[in-house]
């Protein structure tokens, strides 16, 4: 999407900033992004802190349609990237991020998109991102398929992603409409002969990662930073990929 107005309607994807990488999240409520959960560990395999993470919505080349600071972010307990880890079932499904911004993005900036909450009615998907080589401004697939669903809920997609795309929206039409699928995990090596991507059934994990948002915020605020405390580890360049 070189062209500025190739972005509209696509406003509520940005790039989110790590500190020690970038990934791409989407805008799911006024304040609350989603994203991967690994883009938040650093290469030792410890989280970073909220403070070092910023989203840019609808960024393109140097400029954003809103930029927001990070004030807390939540994954799951279940998710655990040490270096080296094997990147499993387990690891997949729960590879999911939700980042509390500071203030609002108002709707004359970006429209958030809506998780799809029943089951996926048939399995044309697109895939919009920011990726290695291609992440001053967003990317868009339009036609990419569902190949394969698997045991924890793990979907598998022909789309083209790259480091970077971790965190990406997977899309699927309802009646109409945009709907977000999954997001993009990682996957087998990029341009590999039978190349495919990883994602996550998102309904229950997104639920209940909200539910603890919504339990934190009304706690005292001690510090800002991550909600979660099994210890984990990210690649500093976004996806996880390895070879078939």
């Amino acid at each position: 999407m070189d062209r500025r107005g190739e972005l509209l309607g696509w406003e509520a994807i940005g790039r989110v900033d790590t500190g020690h990488g970038y990934c791409t999240g989407t805008l799911i409520a006024r304040d609350i992004v989603l994203t991967a959960a690994h883009c938040l560990f650093n290469t030792r395999g410890q989280p970073i802190s909220a403070q070092t993470v910023s989203f840019k919505a609808g960024y393109h080349h140097g400029q954003q349609i809103a930029h927001r600071q990070v004030i807390q972010w939540v994954a799951p307990e279940g998710f655990n990237s040490k270096p080296g880890a094997e990147i499993d079932a387990e690891l997949i499904a729960n590879d999911v991020a939700l980042l509390k911004l500071d203030r609002a993005i108002v709707s004359a900036e970006a429209d958030p998109f809506r998780v799809l909450q029943g089951a996926a009615a048939g399995a044309k998907v697109s895939v919009v991102s920011y990726g290695r080589g291609r992440d001053e401004v967003l990317s868009r697939q339009a036609k990419c398929s569902v190949k394969g669903r698997y045991r924890d809920g793990i979907l598998g997609f022909d789309c083209d992603v790259t480091f970077g795309s971790s965190g990406a929206p997977v899309f699927i039409r309802e009646d109409g409409r945009l709907r977000i699928l999954s997001i993009i995990s990682g996957g087998t090596a990029p341009g590999e002969a039978g190349s495919i991507a990883y994602g996550m059934t998102l309904p229950p994990v997104v639920d209940a990662l909200m539910t603890r948002l919504r339990r934190d915020a009304a706690l005292p605020k001690a510090s800002a930073g991550a909600k979660r405390i099994s210890v984990g580890g990210g690649n500093n360049t976004g996806a996880k990929f390895v070879r078939p």
